[in-house]
């Protein structure tokens, strides 16, 4: 379905708080170097919001992985982040470079951006994607968790160009040494004739050691409503401390009071993807295991033998997670 007039494949990459490009964007790269070859090669570019001078701190992480070209824009104004500055000066280089895709990492940044940019472009969107690839008609399929998690939609988008978002961790970072010469291009920045309706007062950042950990955790330690009390998730987080790794939890397990929201992983939690994931007295329904089957090895451990979890376990324990547990704590 590729249209003359759109061609390449555009992704933002945003720019954190701490002065760096959030990982989701070099996820999104590798991912579009694969769409790119099934399209004929076509050019994987980025562009970047920045103050004066700043983009070319990150020229080398551009080139080694790949990118064509860097669009960036950049005042003292993109600073911070601004629906307004941000979507309007997007809007305006997309209707000048016409990408044929437009990748945003599904953060909280980026989910407030994109439906923006998709509305002002008058194209479809595609929110907190698990799956990109090209279809034999040469569309942009997206997949998505739908009806609650129960169903995985694969969905086309016949405008241009075809948006999707993206969650961080769902797919891996495999090289970063493809280097290319990118070409950074400059371009129109016009504060004036942009109303910005919001103005950043003060920013106040609540530190949750938690999330962070769970975004780059090796190993994760993970419970369900199998726990079934405080202490059982007591139980887990000693297993987690003897073998050094992050406890996480289920919805479920959650809603029980069991465990607080910040380490939820699932369709409306976190997307992780660590070394290890161990699942303890989790039965594997959909709406937890979209957030972990980028997970590189799965341990399973539950008292039911025919759970789901099992089927995507790499390793599974039939039995009492009550007895089990404690065999690994008391190991010296």
């Amino acid at each position: 379905m590729t249209n003359c007039e759109n061609s390449g494949i555009l992704i933002y990459a945003q720019i954190t708080r701490e002065k760096y490009i959030h990982t989701v964007f070099f996820e999104l790269v590798d991912k579009a170097k694969e769409l790119s070859e099934k399209l004929g090669g076509v050019d994987v570019n980025a562009v970047i919001f920045t103050t004066p001078g700043q983009v070319f701190e990150y020229k080398e992480a551009f080139q080694n992985r790949g990118v064509n070209k860097v669009f960036y824009f950049e005042d003292e104004a993109f600073g911070n982040y601004s629906t307004d500055y941000f979507s309007k000066h997007l809007v305006d280089l997309v209707g000048v470079i016409k990408p044929e895709i437009l990748l945003i990492g599904a953060t909280n940044q980026g989910r407030d951006l994109a439906p923006r940019v998709a509305a002002a472009l008058g194209t479809g969107l595609t929110a907190d994607c698990t799956g990109l690839d090209i279809n034999e008609k040469g569309q942009l399929a997206a997949t998505r968790p739908t009806f609650g998690g129960q169903l995985m939609a694969t969905i086309l988008c016949k405008t241009f160009p075809q948006m999707a978002t993206v969650r961080p961790n769902v797919f891996k970072v495999y090289r970063d040494d493809f280097f290319v010469e990118t070409e950074f291009v400059a371009c129109p920045v016009n504060i004036s004739y942009v109303k910005n309706r919001v103005e950043l007062l003060d920013f106040k950042k609540t530190v949750d050691t938690v999330i962070n950990d769970l975004d780059s955790a090796e190993i994760i330690v993970a419970g369900g409503k199998g726990l079934k009390n405080e202490k059982g998730f007591e139980l887990l987080n000693r297993f987690a401390q003897k073998i050094g790794a992050t406890v996480g939890a289920t919805r479920g397990a959650v809603e029980l009071g069991l465990a607080p929201v910040s380490v939820q992983i699932g369709q409306t939690g976190k997307t992780v993807s660590p070394k290890v994931y161990i699942a303890c007295g989790i039965s594997g329904a959909i709406q937890h295991t979209v957030g972990m089957t980028g997970s590189e090895y799965i341990i399973a451990i539950n008292n039911d033998e025919d759970a789901p979890i099992f089927d995507i376990a790499d390793t599974g324990i039939v039995g009492d997670v009550f007895e089990i547990l404690p065999r690994f704590i008391n190991e010296d």
